[in-house]
């Protein structure tokens, strides 16, 4: 059987059924069709996954780049687990001492509600990890030839599709960025007046990333190494950028085992260093262990001190094992969980994910981001760089001050989770340092509370960052008092909104069943394959 959901109206999409070949959520329908085809195509779940990502790349192309990167749990059946991490790398040479060399610039992306600065340009990208990892993905864990999986994004491509409205709201949000210099204006802009962000239901083709993406299948990984692809995007970063053509043949593709935790009886693996979300969320559900399920005070209380022992352990100056073992060490645990009854009394991060289970029993998860782009477009090749080197959320010491040739941190934090049943979970989160708390939510959710997946996804949600705690709508009168009375420095926010992150998810329980549940904030597709 196939099923196919997308979220509206604030609820999320959802899809149940027994038997099949497996079960998918995503940030867009088509990103969850094409691993659908995939599937009933006689893939596995990462050949689902790779497939998902290409289209991705164009369905959802304020979001995910192959001038990006990312993170890949995967759990293939009978196997261990492991995560391959291709996430953005610092340049290997310095920045130089006169910045005024430097094309970095400020600009301005309005929420409504805030508006955020970023800093775009040729030298706000980091060394891409996108295509590198989707090649160690095929080569490690999939069975179909690499040029079958990118099938469905390369039509897709050609054809072009309609501007989905959630990507249509990001690119007016980040319109500064995404309309930045002309080339990006001829992707991004109205057909009608190219200075304006194209609206929503426009038919977007994309022919130069279909035929990077149709090289791609016949070349491998050499077109972005030392090929044409990646000969001009060095090109385009000689003119003020940092990367270099020594950099894209440096970079490498990581293999860590996960973080490994028990929570309630359930194992939860989940991103390990060097990036934090994981091991913040692994932090949470630990002060969250013992006792009854946290109530939303208890909850946001939770949220308040994972931020403080994140600053007490100095994961903002970095993120390696020893901190890590630091945060997540026993004792501390215990003095952390005694400050939870004393409480002390913002963004859109350019992140999409991918969850897929299949018949075999693989599972994977996978979450990736361009930031919001620099905003220049690589030549011929129709996709942009990203900007992970001009986000201040990655770059907490200061811009230019990273150490060269090395991972650039994230919060990104694929997840699976298996229940003593036997019950199998896959899920993930875009939106930036809300994404540990959404999953931490949800988690909490099915695993303290009980809930059924798709009552845990769509729940109302909080964020605590910096001692301020937002409230998304949708919580009874009663919960929001007792919220603003611990906590005084808050808000209350007046609809859902993808501030909140958007957690895609999928399961598959001991008979076989299997579930899918895309979040409504993100654009959630849920798909089932037959």
């Amino acid at each position: 059987m196939t099923g196919q959901t997308t979220g509206a109206g604030g609820h999320a999409a959802c899809g149940h059924g027994a038997g099949g070949r497996g079960a998918v959520a995503a940030g867009h329908p088509e990103t969850a069709a094409a691993a659908v085809e995939i599937l009933e195509d006689g893939g596995s779940a990462f050949d689902a996954v790779v497939a998902a990502l290409a289209a991705s790349f164009v369905v959802e192309p304020a979001l995910s780049s192959p001038g990006g990167g990312g993170f890949l749990l995967a759990h293939p059946a009978g196997a261990d687990p492991l995560v391959l991490d291709f996430f953005a790398q610092t340049p290997g040479r310095a920045a130089p001492a006169d910045r005024a060399a430097l094309d970095f610039l400020p600009v301005d992306a309005d929420f409504g509600a805030t508006t955020q600065e970023f800093h775009v340009g040729r030298a706000a990208a980091a060394v891409p990890g996108m295509v590198p990892g989707l090649c160690a993905i095929h080569a490690a864990l999939c069975r179909l030839p690499l040029a079958r999986l990118l099938a469905p994004a390369v039509r897709l491509a050609r054809a072009g599709v309609p501007v989905a409205p959630l990507q249509a709201h990001i690119i007016g949000v980040i319109a500064p960025i995404l309309l930045l210099t002309p080339e990006a204006r001829a992707l991004f802009g109205d057909p009608a007046d190219p200075r304006r962000p194209v609206p929503a239901g426009t038919g977007q083709a994309m022919p130069a990333l279909a035929d990077t993406l149709e090289a791609l299948g016949r070349e491998g990984e050499r077109l972005f190494r030392d090929g044409p692809v990646g000969q001009a995007m060095v090109t385009l970063c000689a003119d003020g950028g940092l990367l270099t053509a020594a950099d894209l043949a440096r970079y490498r593709v990581l293999r860590h085992r996960p973080l490994d935790r028990r929570f309630r009886g359930a194992r939860v693996l989940t991103n390990p260093p060097p990036s934090s979300g994981g091991a913040l969320i692994a932090f949470g559900l630990a002060l969250a262990e013992d006792g009854p399920p946290p109530d939303p005070v208890r909850l946001a209380a939770l949220m308040q001190a994972t931020g403080a022992a994140r600053d007490a352990v100095g994961l903002a100056e970095g993120v390696d094992e020893a901190r890590v073992a630091r945060l997540l060490d026993d004792p501390a645990l215990r003095r952390w969980a005694a400050t939870l009854d004393a409480p002390r009394a913002r963004k859109a991060g350019g992140t999409t994910h991918v969850s897929v289970l299949d018949a075999a029993g693989n599972a994977a998860a996978c979450t990736v981001s361009n930031g919001e782009g620099c905003g220049h477009i690589v030549p011929g090749a129709g996709f942009m760089l990203n900007n992970m080197l001009g986000e201040e959320d990655l770059n907490p010491g200061g811009f230019f001050r990273w150490r060269p040739d090395t991972r650039v941190s994230s919060m990104m934090a694929p997840t699976l989770a298996e229940r003593p049943d036997g019950t199998l979970l896959a899920l993930g989160s875009g939106g930036s340092n809300r994404i540990r708390t959404a999953l931490l939510q949800v988690l909490c959710g099915v695993l303290a509370h009980d809930r059924p997946l798709a009552a845990a996804v769509q729940a109302p949600r909080l964020h605590m960052e910096r001692g301020h705690l937002d409230i998304e709508a949708g919580w009874d009168d009663a919960t929001v008092a007792a919220l603003a009375a611990a906590f005084a420095d808050h808000r209350v926010w007046p609809d859902r909104s993808m501030f909140f992150g958007g957690v895609h998810a999928v399961a598959r329980d001991p008979a076989g069943a299997f579930e899918a549940v895309g979040d409504a904030r993100r654009g959630g597709a849920a798909r089932l394959a037959g």
